[in-house]
């Protein structure tokens, strides 16, 4: 299976919004599916729980898949997905969120939280993404310990011996903190800036990294 990895130095890092754009880069020249394996605090509507994030990302897909291929898991409980499917009654392990995973297709998976969030039972992000073999995206909120944090989940990741992709600093608030430098002073991993103010920038880092161009 060829695809991507999608996860984050913590929650409310933005990684379904950056998912979303790496998602289009690819789709405009191949198909790319989408999974979002488990997603918690889904909303009960007309008696059936809908997602937020799986829903965004199924936006930007080219590919025909249902919602429920995209994320079969879903809970309503705004919790880890561990939690979540324990107070829904439900066993749920490492062998349901593989095979939510699979597809034919180049595919993009979100994770839930960050590399050491509890996803299942017994279950971290980090042992979906080992099973996966699959090349890895963090994303990093940029703000003051943006560096820390990006740090600490790359050498996680290292210890688990995962082929990181890059850093995408998710800069949501235009700041002068050059983050990107002192990671790359740090750590031999590549780091990209996501900015509104400069979206051509991040889309050309974007496509050479993923032998787009």
């Amino acid at each position: 299976m060829k695809g991507l990895f999608i996860s984050g130095s913590g929650t409310d890092v933005g990684k379904t919004f950056i998912a979303k754009r790496i998602v289009g880069l690819l789709s405009e020249s191949i198909p790319v599916a989408v999974r979002k394996p488990v997603e918690s605090d889904c909303k009960l509507l007309n008696g059936k729980l809908t997602t937020n994030d799986a829903s965004a990302l199924l936006h930007m897909s080219n590919v025909d898949d249902s919602i429920d291929v995209v994320c079969p898991h879903k809970y309503e409980e705004c919790c880890s997905g561990e939690v979540a499917s324990a107070a829904a009654n439900v066993t749920l392990t490492l062998t349901h969120l593989l095979d939510a995973c699979q597809s034919q297709e180049y595919v993009v998976i979100e994770g839930a939280g960050g590399l050491l969030s509890p996803i299942a039972q017994n279950t971290l992000n980090i042992d979906l993404i080992v099973a996966l073999d699959l090349p890895l995206v963090i994303v990093v909120k940029d703000e003051l310990g943006a560096v820390n944090q990006a740090l600490l989940a790359l050498k996680v990741a290292e210890q688990y011996r995962l082929n990181i992709s890059c850093v995408v600093l998710n800069q949501i608030q235009e700041n002068s903190l050059n983050n990107a430098a002192a990671i790359k002073h740090y750590c031999h991993s590549k780091v990209v800036i996501f900015s509104k103010c400069n979206l051509t920038a991040f889309e050309n880092n974007m496509r050479q990294i993923l032998n787009l161009n």
